[in-house]
């Protein structure tokens, strides 16, 4: 017994379940109502009924005395003399046919004569349902009187409400056991399961939220033939189809983000990582004046007679040994590489971030380029040698065009440079005037003395020894 009152409980606790139980005791007990109310008329008429049958028996004489000639008063005395202590008739009053008043007996009835419009028998209930007159038209009494005849309906009236209790709790009765009947159907069938659903939404959102191993599901415990297992089977293939579309969302994001730095990779491998981001935001050219940079270009000695002895693939993995060596030097230094045109290769200090030891930093990588070139062979077995000019000033760096991006630099410095190169000696680093002020602190030179240069005369240079 108590297993179904906790169980009402519980699901007395849901909201869907109150309304439920709210519209169904309402309309139960509103259609018991509509249909019980016709049973307390019925009862209300058939005491009523009873009483006319009391003053029925006891008048029923009186027709006959009327019809024997008896005159008014006669009559009047008659119907008083059948007043009997305890009795049902209370009084009456009798009136001639022409309305006028004979007289009355016992206690006075409310009907009037004037309200006798119509031949048939007249009943009313007054005084709160204590009394209840009823009217014997003329045509009932040999058409010579007319009959008001006053009952005592209290027992009447106690017996309805007697009646009406009796209804109101049969009717209240039916409606808790029919709304506990519906309550606990609906609660095994419908709302429980509702409530399971619920629970297993939220743990669903729950484990997709936090990517966690699928849940076990109550709803899916015991197998349904019904619209509500149909219901249950939808959203248990909803949620595997949703993990399924997560997944394969993620391991597509995945293949995204690793493309996404594999790009990114390049993409730095090709511009600095400032210039770089500035691309990204904005489409138009992009350049920038630095006033004092050190650059350096580096040329691989005989090397075209080289590539006239060596297979393709040998000259390229060479190459590549080379610079992927000068390209470590270089992140090494905290200096940009700017690119290698054929077997040349040139980088610089002091941007795309300036600092001041730009010219120290690059004279470091020139030396130690000389150190990691005698470490590679020809294929003849000689040593390569390296030819490496430096020079500082003012350039503008940017990257211009819409396609096959690459980060440059253009100035007279960097011509300079280029000449300090081309105009070098194998195996020696010649360097600027300007370069030579920056360093001569810091390193051992030694003046090469006055050279001419091809665009600008006469200029001293300088070796950088160590």
């Amino acid at each position: 017994m108590l297993k179904p009152i906790e169980m009402c409980l519980k699901l007395f606790q849901s909201k869907l379940s109150r309304y439920i139980v709210t519209w169904v005791f309402t309309s139960i007990v509103v259609i018991e109502i509509a249909i019980l109310i016709p049973s307390y008329f019925r009862r209300q008429d058939e005491l009523l009924s009873n009483l006319e049958n009391v003053s029925n028996e006891v008048f029923s004489s009186l027709v006959y005395r009327i019809q024997q000639g008896a005159n008014s008063q006669e009559i009047l005395d008659l119907t008083s003399r059948k007043l009997k202590p305890g009795s049902v008739i209370l009084g009456g009053a009798i009136y001639q046919t022409n309305g006028q008043l004979v007289g009355t007996f016992g206690e006075k009835p409310s009907i009037l004569y004037n309200y006798l419009s119509e031949p048939k028998m007249i009943r009313v209930q007054v005084q709160n349902g204590t009394r209840y007159d009823v009217a014997w038209t003329a045509s009932m009494l040999a058409e010579k009187y007319v009959l008001i005849i006053r009952h005592n309906s209290v027992a009447v009236k106690e017996e309805l409400f007697a009646f009406s209790l009796r209804i109101a709790g049969l009717i209240f009765i039916i409606s808790v056991f029919v709304t506990l009947t519906t309550t606990l159907t609906l609660g095994v069938t419908v709302i429980r399961p509702i409530l399971q659903l619920r629970d297993d939404l939220i743990i669903a959102g729950e484990a997709i939220t936090n990517d966690s191993n699928d849940p076990i599901f109550s709803t899916m415990s015991k197998k349904r033939q019904d619209e509500m297992g149909e219901v249950i089977l939808a959203f248990y293939q909803m949620f595997a189809r949703v993990r399924q579309e997560i997944y394969e969302r993620q391991q597509v994001e995945i293949c995204l983000r690793h493309e996404q730095e594999k790009s990114e990779q390049l993409l730095l491998n090709i511009l600095p990582a400032e210039i770089a981001q500035q691309l990204k935001q904005q489409q138009s050219a992009i350049a920038n004046r630095f006033d004092e940079v050190t650059i350096l270009f580096a040329d691989i000695v005989n090397f075209t007679e080289l590539a006239a002895q060596i297979s393709p693939i040998e000259l390229v993995n060479s190459l590549n040994q080379i610079f992927s060596c000068f390209d470590r030097l270089a992140q090494t230094y905290g200096l940009e590489k700017i690119k290698t045109i054929g077997d040349a290769y040139m980088v610089v200090g002091g941007l795309p971030n300036p600092h001041p030891d730009h010219a120290v930093a690059v004279a470091k990588m020139a030396l130690d380029m000389q150190q990691e070139i005698t470490k590679f062979k020809t294929a003849t077995g000689e040593n390569f040698q390296i030819r490496i000019g430096m020079n500082t000033g003012s350039v503008v760096a940017g990257v211009i065009g819409l396609k096959k991006f690459s980060y440059d630099l253009w100035g007279d410095a960097v011509n300079l440079a280029s000449r300090m190169e081309s105009h070098g000696i194998p195996g020696k680093i010649q360097v600027s005037e300007v370069t030579y002020l920056l360093i001569k602190d810091e390193f051992q030179l030694e003046e090469r003395g006055i050279i001419k240069v091809k665009g600008r005369g006469e200029l001293t240079t300088y070796f950088l020894i160590a």
